[in-house]
C-alpha cells in the first residue's frame, strides 16, 4: 500500500468497504475489523486530520460532533446504561496505527483501569 494513502480516507470516499453504522455530513462511524470488545466502533471525521496534535481551533465543532455521534451510537447499541469507553490514541507510543484521527467506542463488557 502507498504510504501516503489513508485507509480511513478510502472508507470515506467509498474506495474501501466498511460496516458503517453512522454517517453525517462530516462524520462517519464503522465497526473495527479487529474488535477489542463486543462492540468496537471507530468514529472519524470525513476530513483527513492525521493526529490530535493536528487539530486547529476551527475543528472545535467537529470534535463535538464526533462525541455526540459516540453518544448516539452507544444508545443505539444498548451501551449507554451499563457504560462504554471512548479513546483517542495520539501517535505511535499511544497505539495509533492509522494516521487519521478516530475515536474508539468500546462496550459490551467490563473494562478495567488503568488500561494496558
Amino acid at each position: 500500500m502507498n504510504k501516503n494513502r489513508c485507509l480511513f480516507c478510502d472508507i470515506v470516499s467509498n474506495k474501501m468497504n466498511a460496516d458503517i453504522v453512522y454517517r453525517s455530513d462530516s462524520v462517519i462511524a464503522f465497526k473495527d475489523i479487529h474488535p477489542k470488545a463486543p462492540v468496537h466502533i471507530l468514529i472519524i471525521p470525513k476530513e483527513h486530520i492525521p493526529t490530535l496534535n493536528d487539530l486547529k481551533p476551527n475543528h472545535q465543532n467537529l470534535i463535538g460532533e464526533i462525541f455526540l455521534a459516540a453518544q448516539q451510537i452507544a444508545k443505539e447499541f444498548g451501551l449507554a446504561e451499563n457504560g462504554y469507553r471512548t479513546v483517542f490514541n495520539c501517535n505511535r507510543d499511544a497505539g495509533q496505527e492509522v494516521y487519521h484521527i478516530h475515536l474508539h467506542l468500546l462496550g459490551g463488557r467490563q473494562f478495567h483501569w488503568p488500561p494496558g
